[in-house]
């Protein structure tokens, strides 16, 4: 069987992206499980492997996907020439590179819908740079939703054992609480489901997070548990989903760490994101940076496959050699994954 072949944007020119994407395709377990290629500007890559490895590996600059050579020592890279390199500041905003962050992402999306490629992995995009270059869009996931035409998605963020998808993302808090209602609920259910069972879990436990303390308390905090979630839940069930709920939210995860669940379903964005960054996040206040940035978002509901990095383009650490590939790394295995089982 082959291996899937991944497109990986390679985030904004500016930021770490480039950097961490020489790092994690001159990792052999990345070759192993995927052929990658990644979607970007040639001419940057080459600068991030002289900072990374220099002498160590090949950039190879194609224009089709048919030009890749998937070989150990080569990265290959999609160069969309869109990047003056004499213009380039690292670690700065700008509308150039939010331009180019853009047109990878918009690249990578028609190679997958064309069936050119298996799956597609983002690497951080910065939201003010890619609104300097004209493109009003909150992120990655709708950007995705947008051109592949779809409108029930959902996030997921994953740990190693731990998975959330959730009800609402970039909301306020109080309209996230008014997104609370039974038919996103179920839908999100379904998704999560789903999704299990696209990573090889043939029977998933969804846990389904109350919205308010103790999951309203019967009534006394507030009566979305009630009029919205739990009828969620039971119609879930009636459709063959094994889910739980509603748990409350301040033990929900813990049980989910401790192997009770397969997946939580989140009512809203720090709901989910809070928990996730607690294990995944590891700050060495002796170091004075941060010793372990792991995990990876996952766009669920769309016709193509989007795994993501966890974390932002952390200009301050940008070209310095010192930023680590670990979320990337997850993201391509978790996008191998889907495109395996799927």
């Amino acid at each position: 069987m082959r291996k899937p072949i991944i497109g990986i944007t390679m985030g904004d020119p500016a930021s770490i992206g480039p950097e961490i994407s020489v790092k994690a395709l001159t990792d052999p377990k990345v070759l192993d499980m995927c052929d990658p290629l990644i979607i970007g500007d040639a001419a940057v890559m080459e600068d991030a492997v002289k900072v990374v490895c220099p002498g160590q590996v090949q950039v190879r600059a194609v224009k089709s996907v048919g030009e890749a050579v998937f070989e150990p020592g080569v990265i290959n890279v999609y160069d969309m020439g869109l990047v003056d390199m004499d213009k380039l500041e690292y670690g700065k905003v700008s509308a150039m590179c939010g331009e180019a962050a853009f047109r990878y992402v918009e690249k990578v999306i028609a190679l997958a819908m064309d069936g050119e490629i298996d799956a597609t992995v983002t690497n951080a995009l910065n939201k003010a740079a890619i609104n300097l270059a004209g493109h009003h869009f909150a992120g990655h996931t709708e950007i995705y939703a947008h051109f592949t035409g779809t409108k029930n998605y959902t996030m997921m963020l994953a740990h190693e054992n731990l998975r959330v998808v959730h009800v609402s993302t970039h909301v306020s808090l109080r309209e996230a609480c008014d997104r609370v209602k039974k038919e996103r609920v179920l839908t999100c259910i379904r998704i999560a489901d789903e999704a299990c069972r696209k990573l090889g879990i043939e029977a998933p436990r969804v846990a389904v997070a109350g919205l308010n303390p103790h999951s309203g308390e019967g009534g006394l905090f507030g009566r979305e548990e009630i009029d919205e979630i739990a009828p969620a839940i039971e119609e879930a069930r009636a459709l063959g989903i094994n889910a739980d709920g509603p748990v409350p939210p301040d033990t929900v995860f813990s049980k989910a760490r401790g192997g009770w669940y397969d997946i939580v379903v989140a009512m809203y964005h720090d709901q989910g994101h809070i928990p996730l960054k607690v294990t995944g996040f590891v700050y060495d206040p002796a170091k004075g940076r941060w010793s372990n940035v792991a995990g990876v978002n996952v766009t669920l509901g769309l016709p193509i496959i989007r795994a993501s990095v966890d974390h932002g383009t952390a200009f301050g650490h940008a070209h310095q050699g010192l930023a680590n590939p670990i979320s990337l790394i997850n993201a391509i295995e978790y996008a191998a994954k889907f495109a395996i089982y799927s």
